[in-house]
């Protein structure tokens, strides 16, 4: 398995499509790991080069110490994975905790993207104490007491009945994810105010929203339209969180458009 070491992580990546085409760095949800973007790496890797790595504290990615960290570490992650890639810049897709890595990443880098996708994600999230109980439930009873809970936030009622098999793959990667590195996160998410950096985001920047999204509705994606110069918005219907396994098909075309309308300037 490749993996790259980072003062304070063991980050897992993976790569489909020719090496000779443009990248795109895939971030992933928090509770999800890189094969929540399968569906829409199956359709952009003919055409473009695609990195998928695991979210500290995520599937096959290891923190080195128990240490707190912030979303501005998530993003120096990210940036550990160009520089050992040696990608001087590359397409950004993120998807809720991606999303707001992203961000970051775009405000803190903005040399380092060519465009950025952001999806189902959000720059604040209210109700900090909400995030605080829930890391605390995880330590004690682990990713699989919110199971049940999470699916109904991140799919249309619709979705979950048609497709039991992605849907047991979701629950598979969710259920054995690490408690510890779950809770530091939803613990970065709860401190988490990127609100007054979405002004200095410079590149080309697409927002995803679901419809029927409830855990990042659609005025959270219309804030950041609001606030990130160049942004625009599409939102899909139907579509809950996971935009990218709900709505593969959708999610591939929007991103490889984004970079299009990138190149094009």
């Amino acid at each position: 398995m490749p993996f790259i070491e980072t003062p304070s992580a063991t980050l897992f990546v993976t790569e489909a499509g020719p090496a000779d085409r443009p990248a795109i760095l895939f971030s992933n949800s928090l509770g999800t790991t890189h094969r929540m973007w399968d569906a829409v790496v199956e359709e952009l890797a003919p055409d473009f080069r695609c990195i998928r790595y695991d979210t500290r504290g995520h599937g096959a990615s290891r923190r080195k110490s128990r240490a707190a960290f912030e979303i501005a570490d998530l993003a120096e992650d990210a940036i550990a994975i160009l520089d050992n890639l040696g990608l001087e810049r590359v397409y950004f897709a993120g998807l809720s905790l991606g999303g707001m890595t992203g961000q970051a990443l775009a405000a803190r880098h903005p040399r380092r993207l060519n465009a950025l996708t952001l999806m189902a994600t959000t720059a604040h999230m209210p109700l900090a104490q909400a995030w605080l109980d829930r890391a605390a439930l995880v330590r004690r009873e682990s990713t699989g007491a919110i199971l049940a809970a999470t699916l109904q936030r991140w799919f249309t009622p619709g979705y979950l009945e048609a497709n039991p098999p992605a849907i047991g793959v979701i629950s598979r990667d969710f259920a054995t994810n690490d408690a510890e590195g779950y809770a530091a996160c939803c613990e970065a998410i709860a401190r988490m105010d990127l609100r007054a950096l979405l002004p200095d985001i410079s590149v080309q920047t697409l927002v995803v929203a679901g419809q029927q999204d409830p855990a990042t509705p659609v005025s959270m994606s219309e804030f950041l339209c609001d606030q990130i110069p160049n942004a625009r918005l599409v939102v899909l219907d139907p579509a809950a969180h996971l935009l990218a396994v709900e709505q593969p098909a959708a999610s591939a075309r929007l991103i490889a458009d984004q970079i299009a309308r990138s190149v094009k300037g």
